[in-house]
């Protein structure tokens, strides 16, 4: 089928609203014609990935936007950069790289981009209406927004997500239709403990299990004894992102498009049935770390995605004001740093060796020391994927406790597992 423009839409391509939007509204639309989507869409908001250094190119693309007199034409929130303006946490970027990335991100802001530097723009009000459509980046955002929120989106690259922002449209397929929104496969953990459930490890492990099992196919998690609360939901989603291309998930009983099981099915059978097992699950933990048996950890990170206040509120009263023996590194949002600060919270936690990292985090822009076989303790599921690549560290995962009693102890400390 072929794409199809407004008449708006040719003037703004034809450069009747400046050379920026033009440059813009062309991208987005040829996208639409190598995807076949009939048409464009208009949308209510953007998330921005695109605002984290990877290279020069990246930095002056943006700035050529600047240039051309581009401006948002709807509400856009920024993913992380590679700085963290704040001051809270340094990296080692070298001084061209750093230039770089500062003027990448000082040009999303002068496109009217909100310097929200959040991979979790949804615990900082972005939180786009049931059933719209958006155009957001950075996978476990996508994911959040369309399972937890019910918007619309695809998981928009790097660059086509500005794009969207500036042209105020995205391309007519993919999950924005509700036919490609309906479950195909049904994954089953009825046979697991709802202890295990209840506990904060089990999402995560979950979520990267479920994001092998299904790929990039749209699944509904069913027969859960245990409903998961946002947080849970969050590390779910972020996990299942990333260890497969997964947009969408259903809960059954839980997210908005599946009350029951049935309506996230749309009525149809499944294509395949996961029974998942507590052998899969022990599996599939042993697999998010890739070092065992060490005496001594050198750093523990949390946050990825950005720690919300309640999981902030969990890692006070689990340090209990004790001194850490390894920095503790917790990844947030400004959002969450500004009501840490106003309660004089954010001074108690650096007091205790805990090193607050805004703007950004450890595994995309250099923080972590650089140290020959490093070992880094994490109970974030997506930190426990990107890591060993990232940072060059091994990981062991954990519960938050764990990762607590471990950084206290400056080694590995794991409680009972829950059956």
């Amino acid at each position: 089928m072929a794409l199809v423009l407004t008449e708006e839409e040719r003037a703004i391509a034809s450069g009747n609203s400046g050379e920026g939007a033009a440059m813009a509204m062309r991208i987005v639309a040829e996208t639409a014609r190598l995807m076949g989507a009939p048409r464009l869409l208009p949308i209510a908001s953007a998330h921005i990935d695109g605002a984290l250094y990877h290279g020069d190119s990246g930095t002056l693309f943006a700035e050529r936007l600047v240039d051309g007199g581009a401006r948002v034409q709807v509400r856009a929130t920024l993913n992380v950069g590679s700085l963290d303006l704040t001051g809270c946490s340094k990296n080692r970027l070298g001084k061209h790289e750093r230039a770089m990335a500062r003027r990448m991100m000082d040009a999303y802001r002068k496109l009217g981009c909100e310097p929200t530097w959040t991979c979790a723009p949804y615990q900082a009000g972005h939180r786009p209406a049931f059933a719209s459509d958006v155009a957001w980046g950075e996978s476990n955002a996508v994911v959040f927004c369309n399972s937890v929120l019910g918007a619309r989106t695809n998981r928009y690259g790097d660059f086509l997500d500005i794009a969207c922002a500036i042209a105020g449209r995205a391309p007519d397929y993919g999950l924005h239709r509700p036919e490609n929104r309906r479950a195909r496969i049904v994954f089953d953990i009825s046979a697991i403990d709802s202890a295990f459930l209840a506990s904060e490890v089990a999402w995560p492990i979950l979520g990267n299990l479920f994001g092998r099992s299904a790929g990039d196919a749209v699944g509904v998690v069913a027969g859960a004894a245990v409903h998961p609360d946002e947080d849970a939901l969050k590390a779910f989603g972020a996990a299942s992102a990333s260890s497969g291309a997964v947009g969408l998930f259903h809960v059954a009983g839980v997210t908005p498009e599946a009350p029951d099981l049935a309506a996230a099915l749309h009525g149809c059978d499944p294509e395949e049935i996961i029974h998942v097992t507590s052998d899969m699950l022990a599996e599939t933990r042993r697999r998010l770390s890739t070092v065992a048996d060490v005496t001594a950890i050198d750093a523990v990170a949390i946050g990825s995605p950005h720690l919300s206040i309640a999981e902030f509120d969990r890692l006070e009263a689990l340090i209990a004001g004790r001194q850490l023996a390894v920095p503790l590194y917790a990844c947030t949002g400004r959002h969450a740093l500004n009501v840490l600060d106003e309660a004089g919270r954010r001074r108690k936690l650096e007091d205790c060796g805990v090193v607050i990292v805004a703007d950004t985090c450890v595994v995309v822009t250099p923080i972590l020391p650089e140290k020959p076989d490093a070992v880094l303790m994490t109970n974030s599921g997506k930190f426990a994927h990107y890591a060993p690549g990232n940072t060059g560290y091994g990981v062991i995962y954990g519960s938050l406790a764990e990762c607590v009693e471990s950084a206290v102890a400056g080694r590995p400390v794991f409680m009972k597992a829950v059956a």
